[in-house]
Order: structure tokens, then sequence, then C-alpha cells
């Protein structure tokens, strides 16, 4: 399956998104990319320095910048940070260049993914499942809005999860 336009993939922090379109690449041979990745290379500091020295206002408009830079490239697997569709206009430009794909998954799921994780600013000091499920209530009305396509990860390998977006798509 050759791409014709990027595919995006959404959801919740510690949802799968990575190691999902890592096999996504493998499997299509397409080039894939991490937003937050290339976040961190161009700022050259982690997301929590991001976050802790510029704010998060900052980091969401650096979001929306990749996705400018990713219009311009050929068309690849594009594994997005957690909050990406939490903006209109990253909404807008994702649907314009891509298909957006959103993965879901329960809020023990995800806990069992980010517990033991000191990578994700949001979840400092709240590494638990009712506050990890409140902020999927919260975020989950944008998730939907922007998805051309959903996809359950719940007990899924990042293989089979690569393979349902495939025939999805």
């Amino acid at each position: 399956m050759d791409l014709q336009k990027h595919l995006f993939l959404i959801g919740f922090m510690g949802v799968g998104k990575t190691s999902t379109s890592r096999e996504l690449g493998r499997k299509l041979d397409a080039e894939e990319v991490d937003t937050d990745a290339m976040i961190v290379e161009q700022e050259q500091r982690s997301i929590p320095e991001i976050f802790e020295q510029s704010g998060e206002a900052y980091f969401r408009q650096m979001e929306t910048g990749t996705l400018d830079k990713l219009a311009g490239m050929k068309p690849c697997i594009v594994a997005c940070g957690g909050g990406m569709a939490m903006r209109e206009e990253n909404v807008e430009k994702m649907k314009q260049i891509g298909t957006v794909v959103f993965l879901t998954a329960t809020p023990e799921t995800i806990y069992e993914h980010v517990k033991d994780s000191t990578n994700r600013p949001l979840l400092n000091g709240n590494m638990n499942i009712p506050y990890i499920r409140k902020l999927m209530e919260e975020r989950h009305p944008k998730y939907k809005a922007a998805a051309d396509v959903e996809i359950t990860t719940d007990g899924c390998t990042p293989a089979e999860v690569a393979d349902k977006i495939i025939q999805a798509v």
C-alpha cells in the first residue's frame, strides 16, 4: 500500500501511538515520524523542560509548527503528541493533508502503559486511574471530532493495531 497522504495517529498519552506507528512504518514500508520527537530535536530540550521553561502554550504552538513542516513532506505515518488534536487549527491542518486515526484504550490500559514514565508533564503528581479517566473524558470529544477512523487498542499488540488500521483505511 503506497501512502497517498499522511496517516496521523492521535489519542491519549500511553495509548500506543509511537509503537503502532513503528509497526505501520515497517508493514507499509513508509517513513514514520513522531511530532514530540520532532519538537525535542528542534528545541534541543526535553518535553518536560519545554513545559517548565516555556509553558504549555509555547509547546502547543510548536505542535502546530510541526504540522506545517509535515505539509511539505512526502506522505508518512505520524505519531502525534497526546494534545495535538486539542487545537481546532491542528485538526484542520491534519485533515487537509492526511487521514486521522484515533487510537483508544481504557484508563486502566493507559495507566499500565504510563505508570513508570517520568516524561509525562500533564500526569506529574497525578499518576492514577481516576485522574487519567478525568483527563481522557475531557479530551474524548475533541479526539472523536478529529477522527476519520477509530481503533481500540486494549489487549492488542502494536502489530495487531497496525493491522486493524491497514484494514480500516
